[in-house]
């Protein structure tokens, strides 16, 4: 995808409740990003890997300010692989917003404004893209940030597991783990949680419950 000169390519800007992090519940504007280098086997967004309209940044922060809300996630597709992603980022930042980003973990977070939460995936080895994980992003967590587990199976809960105690991961930001919308019961997860004591927050798809995967929501 080329870069245009500071613009982004955006798929989609829309207001509606947080359905996921630490902010779950709270009205939010969603910044999408157009395209991503992963495919990952449960990715609800296909319909983001490509589309969108070219924008400037100076726009897309006009466009935000629209909708009157204090929190806005700058999400995808994969938002950190279009060039000017962290220049939004510092501009929603300098607006006065709570600015979150939603990242796949497989692109460098070193050179993010650090007023930015980054919600970062590590991938399982269910969602087929575990190779791509980029661990020398462990290194740039604060306890303001998180990282989040899609959880398709008991595999993946092992692995999750191991990887929270090989980074020491609950001591440097928040955890969560999610079970795999429609591969794994919630409750089987909570159980497991439970049963081993975990230092991390489980959490549901909220937007889900409400909406499904019914498009700007």
């Amino acid at each position: 995808m080329a870069a245009h000169p500071d613009q982004l390519r955006i798929y989609e800007i829309f207001f509606s409740l947080q359905g996921e992090t630490r902010t779950v519940g709270l009205p939010t504007v969603f910044v999408r990003l157009s395209g991503c280098p992963l495919r990952c086997q449960y990715c609800d967004t296909e319909y983001a890997f490509s589309g969108g309209d070219w924008l400037g940044l100076d726009e897309i922060v006009d466009k935000v300010a629209g909708f009157a809300a204090r929190y806005v996630t700058v999400t995808g597709g994969e938002p950190l692989a279009q060039k000017h992603c962290n220049d939004l980022l510092v501009k929603l930042c300098d607006a006065g917003y709570e600015v979150s980003v939603e990242t796949s973990g497989a692109m460098s977070v070193a050179k993010m404004d650090s007023r930015v939460v980054k919600v970062m995936d590590l991938k399982t080895p269910a969602s087929g893209e575990m190779e791509k994980n980029l661990y020398e992003n462990m290194e740039y967590l604060d306890p303001k940030d998180q990282v989040k587990f899609v959880i398709c199976d008991q595999q993946d809960y092992e692995w999750s597991c191991a990887m929270l105690e090989k980074y020491q991961l609950a001591e440097r930001c928040e955890v969560l783990f999610s079970a795999s919308h429609g591969a794994l019961e919630e409750r089987q997860l909570a159980d497991w949680i439970l049963r081993d004591n975990l230092p991390v927050r489980m959490q549901i798809q909220l937007h889900k419950y409400l909406w499904g995967n019914e498009q700007g929501r």
